[in-house]
């Protein structure tokens, strides 16, 4: 049986604006398993980017517990955070935040560098991981020289070169087109199949239905958590494979 690897309970984050304190998350609880592919979904301040900080380890909650692989995140100090990041959380950004002037190998070997690894190790794993997201051939070229999809591919190699516990992605599709954005969800697919647990942050509600999970919230608060009966899949590989 799959175990945890996210346990969250009752958390919250407030702020305080003058004399307003907001309820930015207001008692959420949720588990995560290995191998799960969850959307958290929300209108705009419903909390899910203030979730995705909490789950990224880029923020820590008012009060609550969040525990990462047995770990209590919520107690951490801004050092051992920044450690769990590193090891524990592969990042997918809307933006890809890559590096302009260096080549993909230089940009995906960037988390085994914080980690440590040395060079020859590095540049193995990097190069093994962009085969795996289809960019092999691709190795000494930079951001400005790949098409859209080309430059999402570099930043999900990046996110997982590391072998992270969670894959967290923040509107992967958001900069690409429809087909571009339907090839990058059929990668996760394939990440999914592999193997990987993946939380993905969308506001659309055809990515959310690429999941297997999805979690809305508002107002702070889970509002929905229901499986997803018939996933988003089948219909676009074979419209993929036509086009």
């Amino acid at each position: 049986m799959a175990k945890n690897v996210i346990e969250i309970e009752d958390l919250t984050k407030h702020y305080q604006m003058g004399q307003t304190l907001v309820r930015a998350l207001d008692g959420v609880t949720f588990n995560v398993r290995e191998n799960e592919y969850i959307a958290i979904m929300g209108p705009s301040g419903s909390g899910k980017s203030t979730l995705m900080n909490l789950i990224g380890c880029l923020d820590t909650p008012t009060t609550g517990e969040y525990i990462l692989n047995e770990q209590r995140v919520s107690e951490l100090d801004d050092a051992e955070l920044a450690q769990i990041r590193n090891r524990e959380i592969g990042f997918v950004f809307q933006t890809f935040n890559l590096l302009p002037r260096t080549d993909c190998l230089s940009n995906v070997e960037l988390p085994l560098i914080y980690s440590g690894m040395k060079s020859s190790l590095r540049k193995k794993q990097a190069t093994t991981t962009l085969t795996k997201v289809g960019l092999g051939d691709r190795l000494d070229h930079k951001p400005n020289e790949l098409s859209g999809g080309q430059r999402q591919r570099v930043a999900i190699a990046r996110a997982l070169v590391n072998d992270p516990s969670i894959l967290l992605a923040d509107e992967p599709t958001g900069n690409l087109d429809t087909k571009t954005g339907d090839e990058i969800m059929l990668l996760f697919e394939e990440l999914h199949r592999g193997g990987n647990t993946i939380i993905i942050v969308t506001h659309e509600p055809d990515i959310a239905n690429y999941a297997r999970r999805i979690i809305r919230l508002r107002d702070g608060k889970i509002e929905l958590d229901k499986k997803v009966e018939s996933p988003t899949l089948a219909n676009k590989e074979i419209q993929l494979q036509e086009a």
